[in-house]
Protein backbone atom coordinates (compact mmCIF):
# COMPACT_ATOMS: atom_id res chain seq x y z
CA UNK A 1 0.00 0.00 0.00
CA UNK A 2 1.36 3.84 -0.82
CA UNK A 3 2.16 5.69 2.18
CA UNK A 4 -0.16 9.22 1.96
CA UNK A 5 0.39 12.61 3.54
CA UNK A 6 -3.09 14.16 3.82
CA UNK A 7 -2.38 18.28 3.55
CA UNK A 8 -5.15 20.30 4.59
CA UNK A 9 -5.15 23.92 4.29
CA UNK A 10 -2.47 23.87 0.79
CA UNK A 11 -1.41 27.65 1.74
CA UNK A 12 2.56 27.77 2.10
CA UNK A 13 3.26 26.43 5.60
CA UNK A 14 1.18 23.47 5.02
CA UNK A 15 3.66 22.52 1.48
CA UNK A 16 6.38 23.43 3.44
CA UNK A 17 6.20 20.74 5.74
CA UNK A 18 4.88 18.58 3.01
CA UNK A 19 8.33 19.43 0.97
CA UNK A 20 9.91 17.70 3.80
CA UNK A 21 8.30 14.51 4.95
CA UNK A 22 6.83 13.39 1.80
CA UNK A 23 9.28 12.02 -0.91
CA UNK A 24 8.62 8.84 -1.68
CA UNK A 25 4.51 9.13 -0.77
CA UNK A 26 1.36 10.67 -2.17
CA UNK A 27 0.46 13.90 -1.28
CA UNK A 28 -3.39 14.41 -0.79
CA UNK A 29 -3.72 18.32 -0.91
CA UNK A 30 -7.31 19.59 0.33
CA UNK A 31 -8.24 22.79 0.63
CA UNK A 32 -11.70 24.66 0.51
CA UNK A 33 -10.51 26.38 -2.32
CA UNK A 34 -9.91 24.22 -5.39
CA UNK A 35 -8.32 26.88 -7.01
CA UNK A 36 -5.61 26.92 -4.21
CA UNK A 37 -4.82 23.41 -3.95
CA UNK A 38 -4.65 23.11 -7.79
CA UNK A 39 -1.91 25.76 -7.64
CA UNK A 40 -0.02 24.30 -4.44
CA UNK A 41 -0.01 20.54 -6.12
CA UNK A 42 1.25 22.04 -9.67
CA UNK A 43 4.40 23.33 -7.43
CA UNK A 44 5.04 19.95 -5.78
CA UNK A 45 4.22 17.83 -8.33
CA UNK A 46 6.64 19.99 -10.73
CA UNK A 47 9.14 19.27 -7.76
CA UNK A 48 8.93 15.82 -7.90
CA UNK A 49 6.57 14.65 -5.70
CA UNK A 50 3.13 12.70 -6.60
CA UNK A 51 0.00 14.66 -5.68
CA UNK A 52 -3.34 14.67 -6.12
CA UNK A 53 -6.00 17.35 -4.51
CA UNK A 54 -9.13 17.62 -2.99
CA UNK A 55 -11.92 20.11 -1.94
CA UNK A 56 -12.71 19.97 1.91
CA UNK A 57 -14.79 22.10 4.20
CA UNK A 58 -13.31 21.24 7.65
CA UNK A 59 -16.00 22.51 9.29
CA UNK A 60 -18.51 20.10 8.10
CA UNK A 61 -18.50 16.36 9.18
CA UNK A 62 -19.86 15.14 5.49
CA UNK A 63 -17.29 16.68 3.98
CA UNK A 64 -13.93 15.97 6.39
CA UNK A 65 -15.43 12.19 6.37
CA UNK A 66 -14.98 12.28 2.24
CA UNK A 67 -12.28 13.29 2.55
CA UNK A 68 -11.39 10.61 4.36
CA UNK A 69 -12.87 7.89 1.92
CA UNK A 70 -10.42 9.83 -0.80
CA UNK A 71 -7.35 9.63 1.43
CA UNK A 72 -8.22 5.61 2.34
CA UNK A 73 -8.53 4.54 -0.87
CA UNK A 74 -5.34 6.35 -2.14
CA UNK A 75 -3.25 4.15 1.00
CA UNK A 76 -2.44 3.85 3.94
CA UNK A 77 -2.70 7.92 5.90
CA UNK A 78 0.43 7.93 7.68
CA UNK A 79 0.75 11.44 7.38
CA UNK A 80 -2.03 14.70 8.35
CA UNK A 81 -0.47 18.30 7.89
CA UNK A 82 -3.51 20.62 9.40
CA UNK A 83 -3.01 23.72 8.29
CA UNK A 84 -6.64 25.42 7.55
CA UNK A 85 -8.18 28.12 9.17
CA UNK A 86 -9.24 31.51 9.08
CA UNK A 87 -7.56 34.96 10.98
CA UNK A 88 -9.19 37.91 12.81
CA UNK A 89 -9.15 40.16 10.01
CA UNK A 90 -10.77 37.46 7.46
CA UNK A 91 -13.33 36.69 9.54
CA UNK A 92 -16.79 37.14 12.20
CA UNK A 93 -15.96 35.17 15.93
CA UNK A 94 -18.60 32.46 14.73
CA UNK A 95 -16.56 31.34 11.68
CA UNK A 96 -12.79 31.65 13.52
CA UNK A 97 -14.68 29.15 16.18
CA UNK A 98 -16.31 27.15 13.75
CA UNK A 99 -13.22 26.61 11.24
CA UNK A 100 -10.49 26.66 13.58
CA UNK A 101 -11.94 24.96 16.58
CA UNK A 102 -14.87 23.18 15.69
CA UNK A 103 -13.12 22.29 12.49
CA UNK A 104 -9.53 21.44 13.89
CA UNK A 105 -11.28 18.89 16.54
CA UNK A 106 -13.26 17.31 13.52
CA UNK A 107 -10.02 16.81 11.49
CA UNK A 108 -8.01 15.17 14.54
CA UNK A 109 -11.74 12.76 15.25
CA UNK A 110 -12.09 11.89 11.90
CA UNK A 111 -8.15 11.01 11.21
CA UNK A 112 -7.96 9.42 14.46
CA UNK A 113 -10.33 6.82 12.88
CA UNK A 114 -7.95 5.88 10.32
CA UNK A 115 -4.25 6.87 11.34
CA UNK A 116 -1.90 4.08 10.38
CA UNK A 117 0.49 2.96 12.99
CA UNK A 118 3.89 4.85 13.44
CA UNK A 119 1.72 7.67 11.79
CA UNK A 120 1.45 11.31 12.89
CA UNK A 121 -0.20 14.82 12.93
CA UNK A 122 0.89 18.15 12.83
CA UNK A 123 -2.03 20.98 13.95
CA UNK A 124 -0.99 24.44 12.82
CA UNK A 125 -2.15 26.83 16.12
CA UNK A 126 -0.41 30.14 17.20
CA UNK A 127 1.76 32.22 19.12
CA UNK A 128 -2.48 33.78 19.78
CA UNK A 129 -3.29 30.80 21.78
CA UNK A 130 -0.40 31.72 23.88
CA UNK A 131 -1.75 35.09 24.81
CA UNK A 132 -4.94 34.08 26.55
CA UNK A 133 -4.77 34.35 30.14
CA UNK A 134 -5.20 31.13 32.06
CA UNK A 135 -8.26 29.61 31.82
CA UNK A 136 -10.32 27.23 34.72
CA UNK A 137 -9.49 23.51 34.46
CA UNK A 138 -13.11 22.90 34.26
CA UNK A 139 -12.44 25.15 31.00
CA UNK A 140 -9.44 23.64 29.53
CA UNK A 141 -10.84 20.26 30.01
CA UNK A 142 -14.13 21.28 28.05
CA UNK A 143 -12.09 22.89 25.28
CA UNK A 144 -10.30 19.30 25.01
CA UNK A 145 -12.40 16.49 25.62
CA UNK A 146 -15.85 17.86 24.61
CA UNK A 147 -17.22 15.70 21.62
CA UNK A 148 -16.40 17.76 18.64
CA UNK A 149 -20.24 17.91 17.65
CA UNK A 150 -21.10 19.53 21.10
CA UNK A 151 -18.30 21.76 21.35
CA UNK A 152 -19.93 25.16 19.83
CA UNK A 153 -22.86 24.75 22.59
CA UNK A 154 -19.79 25.39 25.28
CA UNK A 155 -21.54 28.36 27.19
CA UNK A 156 -17.92 29.60 27.36
CA UNK A 157 -17.89 30.31 23.24
CA UNK A 158 -21.33 31.95 23.55
CA UNK A 159 -21.82 35.20 21.59
CA UNK A 160 -22.30 37.21 24.80
CA UNK A 161 -18.65 35.64 26.09
CA UNK A 162 -16.65 35.57 22.77
CA UNK A 163 -16.97 39.34 21.50
CA UNK A 164 -14.82 39.73 19.10
CA UNK A 165 -12.56 37.75 16.18
CA UNK A 166 -9.49 38.52 18.08
CA UNK A 167 -10.65 36.48 21.43
CA UNK A 168 -12.17 33.69 18.98
CA UNK A 169 -9.09 33.27 17.46
CA UNK A 170 -7.01 33.27 20.80
CA UNK A 171 -9.57 30.59 22.17
CA UNK A 172 -9.35 28.79 19.27
CA UNK A 173 -6.07 28.63 18.97
CA UNK A 174 -5.42 27.47 22.89
CA UNK A 175 -8.41 25.35 22.37
CA UNK A 176 -6.59 23.71 19.62
CA UNK A 177 -3.25 22.56 21.76
CA UNK A 178 -5.32 21.42 24.42
CA UNK A 179 -7.58 19.05 22.06
CA UNK A 180 -4.25 17.97 21.05
CA UNK A 181 -3.33 16.99 24.07
CA UNK A 182 -6.18 14.96 24.81
CA UNK A 183 -6.11 13.20 21.02
CA UNK A 184 -2.65 12.21 21.72
CA UNK A 185 -4.23 9.45 24.51
CA UNK A 186 -6.42 8.19 21.71
CA UNK A 187 -3.79 8.36 18.70
CA UNK A 188 -1.62 6.78 20.79
CA UNK A 189 -3.74 3.90 21.01
CA UNK A 190 -2.96 3.32 17.68
CA UNK A 191 0.31 3.64 17.58
CA UNK A 192 0.48 7.51 16.02
CA UNK A 193 1.31 10.93 17.34
CA UNK A 194 0.06 14.25 17.29
CA UNK A 195 1.68 17.63 18.02
CA UNK A 196 0.91 21.18 17.93
CA UNK A 197 2.98 24.08 16.17
CA UNK A 198 2.71 27.52 17.38
CA UNK A 199 3.89 30.22 14.84
CA UNK A 200 3.95 33.49 15.11
CA UNK A 201 4.25 36.07 12.55
CA UNK A 202 5.06 34.00 9.75
CA UNK A 203 5.16 35.50 6.08
CA UNK A 204 2.41 33.99 4.50
CA UNK A 205 -0.62 35.59 2.24
CA UNK A 206 -2.86 35.10 5.97
CA UNK A 207 0.10 37.42 7.73
CA UNK A 208 -0.18 39.59 4.68
CA UNK A 209 -3.58 40.41 5.80
CA UNK A 210 -3.20 40.86 8.81
CA UNK A 211 -0.04 43.27 8.76
CA UNK A 212 -2.69 45.32 5.84
CA UNK A 213 -5.65 45.28 8.11
CA UNK A 214 -6.79 46.90 11.42
CA UNK A 215 -4.11 45.58 13.56
CA UNK A 216 -1.29 45.67 11.50
CA UNK A 217 0.30 48.20 13.37
CA UNK A 218 0.16 46.05 16.26
CA UNK A 219 1.78 43.10 14.53
CA UNK A 220 4.66 45.71 13.16
CA UNK A 221 5.28 46.64 17.12
CA UNK A 222 5.48 42.49 18.00
CA UNK A 223 7.90 42.29 15.27
CA UNK A 224 10.32 44.84 15.91
CA UNK A 225 10.36 44.62 19.53
CA UNK A 226 10.78 40.79 19.67
CA UNK A 227 13.57 38.98 20.29
CA UNK A 228 14.42 37.58 16.43
CA UNK A 229 13.32 41.12 15.45
CA UNK A 230 12.07 39.72 12.11
CA UNK A 231 9.04 37.57 11.03
CA UNK A 232 9.17 33.85 10.32
CA UNK A 233 9.34 31.70 7.37
CA UNK A 234 7.25 29.00 6.28
CA UNK A 235 10.62 27.13 5.61
CA UNK A 236 11.20 27.69 9.71
CA UNK A 237 7.71 25.98 10.32
CA UNK A 238 8.62 23.55 8.09
CA UNK A 239 11.55 22.24 9.62
CA UNK A 240 9.97 21.77 13.30
CA UNK A 241 6.99 20.10 11.51
CA UNK A 242 9.41 17.74 9.97
CA UNK A 243 11.35 17.13 13.22
CA UNK A 244 7.86 16.52 14.73
CA UNK A 245 6.48 13.74 12.09
CA UNK A 246 9.61 12.25 11.34
CA UNK A 247 11.74 9.42 13.63
CA UNK A 248 13.58 11.99 15.65
CA UNK A 249 10.44 13.03 17.01
CA UNK A 250 9.29 9.57 17.81
CA UNK A 251 9.52 10.61 21.52
CA UNK A 252 7.44 13.30 20.90
CA UNK A 253 3.03 13.61 21.26
CA UNK A 254 0.43 15.58 22.91
CA UNK A 255 2.62 18.71 22.81
CA UNK A 256 2.61 22.22 21.35
CA UNK A 257 6.05 24.07 20.24
CA UNK A 258 5.82 27.69 20.37
CA UNK A 259 8.20 29.51 17.45
CA UNK A 260 7.21 33.16 17.66
CA UNK A 261 10.70 34.71 17.59
CA UNK A 262 10.63 36.00 21.08
CA UNK A 263 6.93 38.26 20.57
CA UNK A 264 5.42 35.87 23.33
CA UNK A 265 8.07 36.50 25.56
CA UNK A 266 7.67 40.12 25.41
CA UNK A 267 4.35 39.94 25.72
CA UNK A 268 4.33 38.46 29.11
CA UNK A 269 7.39 39.68 29.96
CA UNK A 270 8.69 42.61 27.83
CA UNK A 271 8.42 45.96 26.04
CA UNK A 272 4.50 44.52 24.79
CA UNK A 273 3.35 43.43 28.59
CA UNK A 274 0.43 45.23 29.95
CA UNK A 275 1.58 47.66 31.62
Amino acid sequence: MTDVIVVIGAGSIGQAIARRVSAGKHVLLADLNQQNADAAAKVLNNAGFEVSTATVDVSSRESVHALIQTATALGDVTGVIHAAGVSPTQASPATILKVDLYGTALVLEEFGNVIARGGSCVVIASQSGHRLPALTAEQNAALATTPADELLTLPMLQPDQVRDSLHAYQISKRGNSLRVMAEAVRWGKRGARVNTISPGIIFTPLARDELSGPRGEGYRRMIDVSAAGRGGTPDEVGTVGALLMGPDGGFITGSDFLMDGGVTAAYWYGELAPK
